[in-house]
């Protein structure tokens, strides 16, 4: 008895929804939007749907959004009674680490059922945009300096110093691309030809959180007419009693050189004051191609080391750096000098 009661209860329900529908509907029945995504790029939220019925003209759209923990939903500024359908709600203040439940509904006259969109968390959800990129040239290499595309990121903010970058390059007359992985905010490329343009484009990685960005627009520079004085090249750091010797080779006699040093870290640092290379005290105008200095100069640490040749005219570029790491110079040195002694007990 009961199941045939229900089955004609179920019945009468569907000869009735249709006209309950339509008749509320003035005639018209509303349906709500379907496939919504969600763009965050960066700090920006972008919201793009269908329409799921595009004879109805004039209908507009809102939005809703929920909280974890919320069971209230608010009326998502930004995104009310928009005609179009894309709506952006960056302005909203949200942790970008917590959930976010969105729904969509189309009015008319009416309004339709709301659709739900599957909840997300911005921040997993988030693709880091393009970089800002800024290239200077030399004879035969491109400084490129890279900063993330949103400063002062509320999406970013605790990872500003974890990005790291890699980049496309290549000739602009053959389009022979060579790819570098891997850098920091500040990078050169050597071993170019002078007065050749090449062209570049770059993009972010935060590979702790396995992101990969979007790629920067494409940049060109040329590169300058070849330097009448080439860089030192080939410098080698040793220990010598309580100094450090540096040494490199040079093409020509009577020059004068200059080494600077650079905490490597600051590699990582977007920012441009901190950026600032410094003189060895003992190496500022040597005449030789070494220069000695005490070890106390650096404390413990991973250094950057670079040396320019002048002949009183004119001035090289920068040498290529050399990576110098004084923990692993003391190292050497015990294994050096502490070998023979062991030898002697035994």
């Amino acid at each position: 008895m009961m199941v045939v009661l229900l089955g004609a209860t179920t019945l009468v329900l569907v000869a009735v929804a249709p006209w309950v529908l339509s008749a509320a509907a003035g005639g018209k029945n509303l349906k709500s939007p379907q496939k919504v995504e969600v763009d965050i790029i960066d700090d920006n939220f972008i919201l793009r749907w269908n329409r799921s019925d595009e004879s109805v003209g004039n209908v507009t759209f809102s939005f809703d959004y929920q909280k974890t923990g919320m069971d209230n939903w608010i009326k998502l500024s930004g995104c009310q009674n928009i005609t179009s359908t894309k709506c952006n709600f960056s302005s909203l203040k949200l942790n970008v680490y917590e959930e976010i439940k969105l729904r969509i509904r189309a009015e008319k006259e009416n309004t339709s059922s709301w659709y739900e969109v599957d909840s997300f968390t911005p921040f997993r959800k988030a693709q880091i945009g393009p970089p800002e990129v800024h290239l200077e040239a030399e004879d035969k290499a491109i400084v490129i300096h890279i900063s993330p595309g949103t400063k002062d990121s509320v999406m970013w903010a605790l990872d500003g110093l974890s990005f790291t970058y890699s980049l496309v390059i290549w000739k602009n007359s053959s389009g022979v691309e060579e790819r570098i992985e891997n850098i920091y905010s500040r990078h050169k490329i050597y071993k170019l030809s002078p007065e050749t343009t090449y062209c570049l484009k770059v993009k972010a990685a935060l590979l702790t959180s396995w992101k990969i960005g979007v790629y920067s627009p494409v940049h060109c520079i040329k590169t300058t007419v070849e330097n009448e004085l080439p860089p030192p090249e080939n410098i080698e750091v040793s220990v010598q009693n309580q100094n450090y010797v540096l040494k490199w080779d040079y093409t020509y006699a009577n020059m004068t050189f200059q080494v600077q040093w650079l905490h490597a870290f600051l590699k990582r640092n977007p920012g441009n004051h901190l950026y600032k290379w410094k003189q060895i005290p003992d190496c500022e105008n040597v005449k030789t191609t070494q220069c000695v200095f005490p070890q106390n100069v650096f404390q413990k640490g991973i250094y950057l080391l670079r040396v320019q040749a002048s002949d009183g005219n004119n001035t090289s570029f920068w040498s290529e750096e050399i990576k110098f790491d004084t923990e692993i110079q003391a190292f050497l040195l015990e294994v050096l000098f502490q070998g023979p002694h062991h030898h002697h007990h035994h």
